[in-house]
């Protein structure tokens, strides 16, 4: 075996467990979408799981094409859904717990309900203060 060979080979393993284990991680997302009970746990297994395995998906992807010109390509978008998912996912939460739904047994501690129901005594002093579409 020649030195090409075995590296080829090595990066061809070390891909195959990348894709592997990015695909598992992406299909829990998908089955943790689907199982959880709640808004707040299908909202956690929707973004964890899912970034890194997109990740593990993305350096599969850019060890098998070995050119150097597509990791910038791959890392942009792999920088986008870290800055995307996050935001998206802590929005979608405030909305769900903002229109209750979630299972309140479920939280082990609820450190937004102080700050939810001063917002909601602000507003019924001052209903005035609320933008035009109706949130604080």
């Amino acid at each position: 075996m020649t030195p090409d060979t075995t590296l080829d080979t090595v990066i061809d393993a070390v891909s195959a467990v990348f894709m592997v284990v990015g695909a598992a991680m992406s299909l829990g997302a998908a089955i943790g979408l689907l199982r959880f009970p709640d808004l707040m746990s299908r909202m956690h297994a929707a973004t964890k799981p899912q970034v890194l395995g997109l990740f593990l998906l993305l350096a599969a992807v850019g060890l098998q094409l070995r050119t150097w010109w597509i990791w910038p390509v791959l890392l942009l978008a792999w920088i986008f859904q870290l800055l995307t998912v996050p935001v998206s996912a802590h929005m979608v939460g405030r909305a769900g717990y903002r229109t209750k739904h979630l299972h309140r047994e479920l939280l082990s501690t609820d450190e937004l309900e102080a700050v939810v129901q001063k917002a909601a005594a602000k507003d019924a002093a001052d209903p005035a203060s609320k933008d035009d579409d109706g949130s604080a």
